[in-house]
């Protein structure tokens, strides 16, 4: 083992240790805590025989070693079956066993029961130590979680190429649209220190399958591309490098302007192709496996081509074609929109992509967020996916709860991610589901991509709220493998985090799968959607009506004394017709939608007759009324566990759900209390009448809320 090797092991192991005593939540699900059948897996588990070839061949030898102690103890038997680690190149009796393992790609891994009754092995391989690394983190899970070892056999690839989280983290350290504390990355001691959290950083992010990280906001200026800042980029990718992480980074459209002297940003212009093909030949100086670009242009006031009379493609493939010697990819967000044009913002992206289909080049994603708005609490699909089928698209999800409470609300957010991955969109017949438009097998497209806002900071769990890092894990989870269910990583989180103990497991587990419905209910129900407070987020503001329209709340719900909700149909702003004829006939009435998207597609008379048999106005008030009671009983449930959680994390989770319950009563009153301005009919039975009058909720303000882009801390 090199010297470098053993220092990058052991500043990881320090870090992970330097508070092992305390359960503040920095091991994440990675805690390796005593099993409580150790003695069963020990019969089964004997010594390692490994094969090492470089930095990430060592993880994969030290994590293996590091989570076997930790669970079963530092002592092996001879006797029991040895663990075989490597490629059939580094291990030779891998080799013997002549395995077929030309399905598993660059990152499939195979972890099985291997042998003969005499010699029973266990076997953990791949084709590349980065998939040994990742065979090697499912093994332990599966330890951790306490399945049984007999017939082991777990055989997976990634179903999607690129697995990325986006940070959107400033230079400054301040973390838009996050509330867990300030940026992880201490860019003003880079590249001379690293800090030891940033190997746990990308261990954790390898732990779960993602293989690459965009380290700076969409909306940054185009400082991190000066070569100062570039020396800092290259000291993070090959402290992450061998964990199997790249880095990308966020491309100013105007930084040929802002750091390069020149008068224009046009993408047509020589000198400008030619000032960014340099640049990106000394980013590969800094980074040779740097993984490319992330770009928000024409948005929100953002720089773009179309300042030049340009188009989005013209753009992109400006960057693309510079990357493409390099390998890398431009990742173009469809995340557009002008007031200017008088249409729907929910039809703009689609309306700008779907016209520029076939004219970007092969390098290029179009990367998407699972709604046309904003990661609004719920909205339905995309209308993009699937709609350009001779372009990629890229899905982007929020981690960050931007819309959902940040890092204070308990928010399970895999169950609004599979509703939008198992999302069909009929393009090419039943089955054509948003995950398999991501993965390019609807059009056949070679280049995938899923990406995830970050949730992280630098408070010491990482996330803020305890609870918070199961979201962080789930959306690795989902990005490696999109048939999970949101049962399944939720098991499997509790279980890692918070131990087997079977009583427990199924409380946390109920929690969590109740928890995103609860806030749905609360905050935004039966399609209502961008009625929060402006600015932070935090909080309901539905009264809100000042600036552009399109940021403004009565531009979405429209609510009158005639009824509430956005009319998308043919006799309003007609954005459903951007969607295949299937869904068009069962969203075209009110009727037959599925009421979770009512009022998005439907303006509805107050006294409409939902399925329940109550009027629109009385489930509006009912549904309120579900989500506080859904976080009331969380606390109930939360409180069942006193003395069964440690202490540290019992009390700072308790806390965080009184306040919730509190937030909910408020957004609850807040709603209730200015639509029925408009509805003017009583509260339903059951029904909380608001506890203040409107003015009460209008006036009250938050003060420099975490993660508000317009404050500074």
């Amino acid at each position: 083992m090199t010297k470098r090797i053993r220092l990058i092991l052991l500043t990881a192991v320090l870090a992970l240790y330097s508070y092992a005593t305390a359960e503040d939540g920095y091991r994440l699900w990675l805690r390796y805590e005593p099993l409580e059948d150790a003695a069963d897996y020990l019969r089964q588990i004997g010594d390692t025989e490994a094969g090492e070839t470089n930095e990430t061949s060592a993880l994969a030898v030290e994590e293996l070693k590091l989570g076997l102690d930790g669970l079963l103890g530092t002592s092996r038997s001879s006797k029991a079956p040895k663990i075989l680690l490597g490629t059939p190149e580094s291990n030779k009796a891998i080799a013997k066993l002549d395995l077929d393992l030309s399905d598993l790609g660059e990152e499939g891994f195979w972890v099985a029961a291997a042998g003969t009754k005499k010699k029973k092995q266990i076997v953990i391989t791949a084709n590349t130590d980065q998939g040994v690394l990742y065979g090697v983190f499912a093994f332990l899970r599966h330890l951790q979680t306490e399945q049984d070892l007999d017939g082991l056999n777990l055989k997976s690839t990634p179903r999607i190429e690129h697995r990325l989280l986006n940070h959107w983290d400033n230079l400054t350290r301040t973390v838009e649209r996050t509330m867990a504390g300030a940026s992880i990355f201490n860019w003003f001691d880079l590249p001379y220190y690293v800090e030891p959290y940033y190997h746990d950083y990308a261990r954790a992010c390898a732990s779960i399958g993602i293989n690459g990280t965009v380290l700076t906001n969409v909306n940054s200026n185009a400082t991190i591309l000066r070569p100062q800042y570039l020396e800092k980029v290259a000291a993070l990718a090959d402290t992450f490098r061998p964990y199997g992480i790249k880095v990308y980074l966020t491309a100013r459209f105007s930084a040929p302007i802002e750091i390069g002297g020149l008068e224009t940003a046009d993408p047509l212009e020589p000198e400008v192709i030619k000032w960014w093909t340099d640049k990106i030949n000394e980013i590969y100086e800094y980074v040779p496996d740097f993984g490319g670009f992330l770009v928000k242009a024409n948005s929100e006031g953002q720089p773009g081509p179309q300042s030049y009379h340009r188009d989005h493609a013209d753009g992109a493939n400006l960057l693309a074609r510079a990357l493409a010697p390099h390998q890398g990819i431009v990742m173009w967000r469809a995340f557009v929109y002008e007031f200017e044009t008088q249409e729907d913002r929910h039809k703009q992206a689609y309306t700008e992509f779907t016209g520029l289909d076939g004219k970007f080049e092969p390098n290029v994603l179009i990367q998407t967020k699972n709604g046309a708005i904003d990661f609004m609490p719920r909205e339905p699909f995309h209308p993009l996916f699937g709609s350009t089928p001779e372009t990629p698209l890229a899905l982007e999800l929020q981690i960050a709860q931007e819309y959902t409470g940040g890092d204070i609300h308990m928010v399970y957010l895999a169950p609004m991610w599979k509703e939008a991955l198992s999302a069909d969109t009929y393009v090419e017949g039943v089955g054509s589901t948003v995950a398999k438009v991501i993965d390019g097998s609807v059009y056949g497209h070679e280049t995938s991509a899923i990406a995830g806002v970050a949730n992280i900071g630098n408070a010491r769990n990482w996330t803020g709220h305890p609870m918070a890092a199961a979201n962080w894990y789930a959306f690795g989870r989902l990005a490696w493998d999109y048939d999970l269910s949101s049962e399944q990583i939720a098991d499997e989180w509790t279980r890692m985090t918070f131990g087997n103990e079977s009583s427990t497991v199924e409380t946390i587990e109920s929690m969590l799968l109740a928890s995103y419905e609860n806030m749905v209910s609360y905050s935004m129900p039966l399609g209502l959607h961008h009625i929060m407070y402006p600015g932070h987020h935090y909080g309901p503001g539905p009264w809100h009506d000042e600036g552009r329209p399109d940021w403004t709340s009565i531009y979405y719900h429209q609510a009158n004394e005639d009824g509430i909700g956005f009319d998308r149909t043919e006799t309003g702003s007609d954005a459903l017709s951007q969607y295949a004829p299937e869904i068009i006939e069962q969203w075209g009435s009110p009727k037959t939608i599925p009421e979770k998207f009512l009022l998005w597609f439907h303006h509805v008379d107050w006294d409409f007759e939902m399925k329940s048999g109550n009027t629109l106005w009385q489930e509006i008030c009912l549904t309120y009324q579900e989500g506080v009671d859904g976080v009331s009983e969380m606390i109930g449930q939360w409180e069942s566990l006193e003395g069964r959680i440690d202490e540290q994390r019992y009390a700072r989770v308790s806390a965080l759900l009184h306040r919730q319950l509190q937030d909910a009563k408020f957004y609850k009153d807040a709603c209730l209390a200015y639509f029925h301005t408009f509805a003017q009919r009583p509260y339903p039975e059951g029904v909380e009448a608001p506890e203040y009058d409107l003015e009460h909720y209008k006036s009250f303000e938050l003060y420099h809320v975490p993660g508000d882009p317009g404050e500074q801390w």
